[in-house]
C-alpha cells in the first residue's frame, strides 16, 4: 500500500505523519492517521467501532474517547466539523465512514518511466536496490538514529566504490554484477547484525487495563493497601481546589471517604501493619517567614476511617521548610524528604520519640525522589550530583549507602529528564514513566524500555504486594488560547461560578481550539503571528497562527515539555525551552541550538537585541535565577535560590517574584519590596511586563496593573473563573490561557503470565 494519498485536495503523507493542503501542512497523531488510512481504504463503506478499534489499537485497551479524539483531530485538519461532516460521517451506533473519494499516490505513477534505465544501466540499478531496500528498513521505526547515521555512511562508501571501479576500471557486466553482490552481502551482513542480533526480552509486559476510578473529578496519588484489598487515592474538586482522600476496595467495588473536609492533603503511605496512613498536609502560616505555606505531617486511622471519615491528627509542624513524599518504615519510623535553602535532605521521623535524623544529605547536588520497599527494607533514591550528572543510589533503611551508579539515559529520554522510580517485583530493578513511555532501571544505572499499550500519558506505576498488577494515574487535559478586549475586562462585573457557560464565552474570541492544551500564547512583534505550544500533533510543539490557519515549526521527540517561549525583537524567530534546553526556531522551521552543561527550568524572557535570555537553572540540583549570554554561553547568577516568576521592563528594570508570592526589585544594598502589590501574586504566579507596566492576576482571578515609573496600582477588572495563566498583552488585548477540562483518573494495569 502506498504511504501517501490524496482525500479531496489534502494531502496525506503516512511517512511524516502530515496532511497538507495548498502548502499548509498539519502534523497529525499516528494512530488518528491510521484510523483515516484505515477508513479511506474502505471508502464510503461503514466500519464499525469494534473494527477500528481491533485495527488500529490491536491488543490494547482504550477508550471510546481514544477514538472520538482521533475523528475530532482529522475533522479540525480537514476542515470538517461534526455537524457538516463533509469528509467523515458518523454513523449512530454503527460506526464512521469516509464520504470523499480518495486517489493513492501509486495511481499516479507510470510504472514504465524507469524501463529505458534498467535496460541502460543494470550494474546501477542493482547498487540502487539494494539501497532502497536498506533505506525502507531504516525508515520503518525500528531502528536508532545511531544507527541509521552507519547505515547512510555505508550507503554513501558503496555507491562510491561502485562509481570509482565502473569509471577507472570499465569492468565488464559480470564483474560489476560480481561487485554489486558482494558489496549487497556486506550491506546485509551489517544490518544483520545491526538490526536482526538477539535482543534481550522485556521483563513484563501488559495483559490489559481497567478504570478503577470515574468521576467528574479528578483522582490521583493512588497506592495499595498492604493486603492489596485497598486501594487509597485523592479525589480532587476542581471548584473548590483541594481534595479528600478516598479508599476503594477492589474486590466489591465500594468506595469510602476516609477525611472529613476538604484539604490539601499530598501523596499518603501505610504503616507495614495497614492500620495507619500517614501524609502531609499544606495549608497557610499564620505568621509566615521564608515559606507561604506550613506542612503539617499527618496520621489517619484507617480502619476507624472505613467505618466513618476521620480528622487526621498532626505528628509534625514545619513552618520554615518544605516536607513532601512520607514512607512508613518497618521500623515504624517515617521516611520523608525535607528542603532546607533549595536542597533537599532524606529524613526519618521518629513518631515515638518526636525526633528526626537525617538519612541522606548530599553536600553538593539534591535529591530528585526517593521510594521505600517494605519486602526489602531498601531505599532507592536518585539525585542529582556535584558533577551535574543524574545518580541511582541504593540505601538501607538506616541511611547506610549500598551503592551509588551513574544513570545512564538512553536515546528516548532528554538528557536533563527528572525521573521518579518506583520499586518493582523484578529483582534490583525500578521502574518509572515519562508520560508515555515505561522505563526500568537497575540499581547500576541501567536504563531499558517497556513497551506500553496507552496511547496517553501516566503516572509512575505503583505495584500490587503481589507483584502482578500496578496502578497508574491517566490524565487529560484541555485548554484553549483565547483573547479579551481589556476595554471590556474594565466593564465586566465579578463572574461567579454559577453563571452558565455561554455568558463567559460571550467575554471573550477563542484564538486556538483542539481537544488538547494550547497555552504559552505570545504576540509576535510588530506582526500579526501568535506563537503557542500545543499538544494536538500528539506530542507537544511550538506553534503559530495568524487567526485564519496554523503551522507547526517543531517536531520535539515523545514525551517533550516546553517549558518558556519567547520572541525575536524582530519578530523572525522564537528562542523555546523545550526539555530543559534552548532552541532558537526560525519561521521557516530552521534551528539553532544552545548547548549548556545545565538544564533550564523555566525561560523567562529573550532579550535578542543583547543577544542574552532570563532563566531559571538547575546548577548541582539547585535552582537559581540567571542570566545566559547566548554567545559566550557565560551565566550570570543574579539570585541564588529559587524564584517563582521574573521578567524585565523595557528599561532594564528586573521585577521577580518569591516562593511567598512577593514582588521585589533589585536596589543597590538589597533586594526592595513593591509593598503596593503585597497580596496581589497569586498561584497563577505569571506576570508580563508591558511598556513599563506590570499586569498580573490575584487569587481573586482580577487583572491589575502597576506602573513601574509612576508606582500606581490598578484592578482593571475581573476574568473568567476558569483562566490559567495571563501569557501576553497589548494596548487592546489580553491572551490568556482557559482550562476547559482536566482529568485524571486510577486506572490498574495487570502483567502478561
Amino acid at each position: 500500500m502506498s504511504v501517501q494519498y490524496w482525500i479531496g485536495d489534502f494531502f496525506v503523507d503516512l511517512s511524516r505523519n502530515q496532511i497538507t493542503q495548498h502548502e499548509q501542512s498539519q502534523t497529525i497523531a499516528p494512530k488518528a492517521l491510521a484510523v483515516l488510512t484505515h477508513l479511506a481504504q474502505n471508502q464510503g463503506k461503514v466500519i464499525s467501532y469494534d473494527e477500528l478499534f481491533s485495527k488500529i489499537w490491536p491488543n490494547t485497551v482504550v477508550t471510546p474517547n481514544t477514538l472520538q479524539r482521533s475523528i475530532a483531530q482529522l475533522r479540525k485538519a480537514l476542515g470538517d466539523d461534526s455537524k457538516a461532516q463533509i469528509y467523515i460521517k458518523t454513523h449512530a451506533k454503527q460506526g464512521y465512514s469516509l464520504e470523499c473519494d480518495v486517489r493513492w499516490h501509486d495511481d499516479d505513477v507510470d510504472a514504465t518511466n524507469d524501463e529505458s534505465t534498467k535496460l541502460d544501466s543494470p550494474q546501477k540499478n542493482g547498487v540502487d536496490e539494494i539501497l532502497i531496500s536498506v533505506g525502507d528498513n531504516v525508515g520503518n521505526g525500528e531502528t536508532n538514529n545511531e544507527a541509521h547515521s552507519d547505515i547512510q555512511a555505508t550507503n554513501h562508501t558503496v555507491t562510491n566504490a561502485v562509481t570509482h571501479l565502473a569509471e577507472k576500471s570499465k569492468p565488464s557486466k559480470a564483474s560489476l554484477n560480481l561487485i554489486v553482490i558482494i558489496f549487497g552481502l556486506v550491506i546485509m551482513g551489517f544490518i544483520g547484525y545491526q538490526y536482526f542480533a538477539p535482543k534481550p526480552p522485556s521483563p513484563f509486559s501488559i495483559g490489559k487495563l481497567r478504570a478503577l476510578t470515574s468521576t467528574d473529578n479528578q483522582e490521583l496519588a493512588s497506592i495499595y493497601s498492604p493486603d492489596g484489598q485497598y486501594i487509597v487515592f485523592h479525589r480532587y474538586s476542581e471548584t473548590f481546589c483541594t481534595n479528600n482522600i478516598w479508599a476503594k476496595d477492589t474486590k466489591t467495588q465500594q468506595e469510602f471517604q476516609l477525611t472529613k473536609n476538604l484539604d490539601a492533603y499530598g501523596s499518603h503511605s501505610f504503616s507495614k501493619d495497614g492500620n495507619n496512613l500517614v501524609f502531609v498536609k499544606s495549608g497557610g502560616c499564620s505568621k509566615p517567614d521564608t515559606v507561604k505555606k506550613c506542612y503539617k505531617l499527618m496520621s489517619l486511622d484507617f480502619n476507624k476511617a472505613l467505618v466513618s471519615p476521620q480528622s487526621p491528627r498532626v505528628l509534625m509542624e514545619c513552618k520554615n521548610s518544605k516536607i513532601q513524599n512520607p514512607k512508613w518504615l518497618n521500623n515504624n519510623n517515617i521516611a520523608l524528604l525535607q528542603k532546607f535553602s533549595d536542597r533537599w535532605k532524606l529524613i526519618s521521623y521518629s513518631v515515638s520519640k518526636n525526633k528526626s535524623q537525617v538519612l541522606y544529605a548530599p553536600e553538593e547536588g539534591n535529591i530528585i525522589d526517593y521510594d521505600y520497599s517494605v519486602t526489602d527494607n531498601l531505599i532507592a533514591l536518585t539525585s542529582i550530583h556535584i558533577d551535574g550528572h543524574y545518580y541511582i543510589e541504593v540505601l538501607k533503611a538506616d541511611g547506610q549507602i549500598l551503592s551509588s551508579h551513574r544513570i545512564n539515559y538512553p536515546k528516548e529520554i532528554a538528557r536533563f529528564r527528572l525521573i521518579a522510580p518506583n520499586f518493582s517485583p523484578i529483582k534490583n530493578q525500578l521502574v518509572f514513566s515519562t508520560g508515555r513511555q515505561l522505563f526500568t532501571l537497575s540499581y547500576d544505572g541501567e536504563v531499558t524500555n517497556i513497551s506500553l499499550p496507552l496511547d496517553e500519558s501516566m503516572g509512575t506505576p505503583i505495584f500490587h504486594p503481589d507483584g502482578n498488577r500496578m496502578l497508574v494515574i491517566k490524565g487529560h487535559y484541555d485548554s484553549d488560547i483565547v483573547s479579551m478586549p481589556l476595554s471590556q475586562i474594565k466593564k465586566t462585573e465579578i463572574i461567579q461560578p454559577d453563571k452558565n457557560q455561554s455568558d463567559q464565552h460571550n467575554k471573550f474570541s477563542v484564538i486556538e481550539r483542539s481537544i488538547l492544551s494550547e497555552d504559552d500564547a505570545i504576540l509576535q512583534p510588530n506582526g500579526e503571528l501568535i506563537a503557542y505550544a500545543s499538544g494536538r500533533s500528539g506530542e507537544t510543539q511550538l506553534w503559530i497562527t495568524n487567526g485564519k490557519g496554523s503551522q507547526q515549526l517543531t517536531h520535539f521527540p515523545m514525551d517533550t515539555y516546553i517549558q518558556g517561549i519567547d520572541w525575536a525583537a524582530d519578530g523572525k524567530s522564537l528562542l523555546v525551552n523545550a526539555n530543559k534546553t534552548l532552541t532558537q526556531v526560525f519561521l521557516d522551521s530552521k534551528q539553532k541550538s544552545f548547548p549548556l552543561e545545565y538544564p533550564v527550568v523555566q525561560l523567562y524572557q529573550w532579550d535578542s537585541k543583547n543577544n542574552s535570555a532570563l532563566l531559571l537553572v538547575r546548577i548541582r540540583g539547585v535552582l537559581k535565577l540567571a542570566e545566559l549570554n547566548l554567545a559566550t554561553s557565560e551565566t550570570h547568577i543574579i539570585i541564588d535560590n529559587k524564584v517563582n516568576w521574573a521578567q524585565k521592563s523595557e528599561k532594564g528594570q528586573l521585577v521577580y517574584t518569591d516562593r511567598m508570592d512577593r514582588f521585589w526589585q533589585p536596589g543597590p544594598a538589597e533586594d526592595n519590596l513593591i509593598e503596593a502589590l503585597d497580596g496581589q501574586g497569586s498561584y497563577k504566579q505569571q506576570f508580563v511586563i508591558k511598556d513599563n507596566v506590570i499586569y498580573g492576576i490575584n487569587d481573586d482571578l482580577q487583572l491589575w496593573s502597576y506602573a513601574l515609573k509612576e508606582e500606581r496600582f490598578e484592578i482593571i477588572g475581573d476574568l473568567p473563573n476558569n483562566v490559567d495563566y495571563l501569557t501576553d498583552i497589548n494596548q487592546t488585548m489580553v491572551l490568556m490561557t482557559l482550562r476547559i477540562s482536566a482529568k485524571k483518573e486510577v486506572v490498574e494495569l495487570t502483567l502478561s503470565e
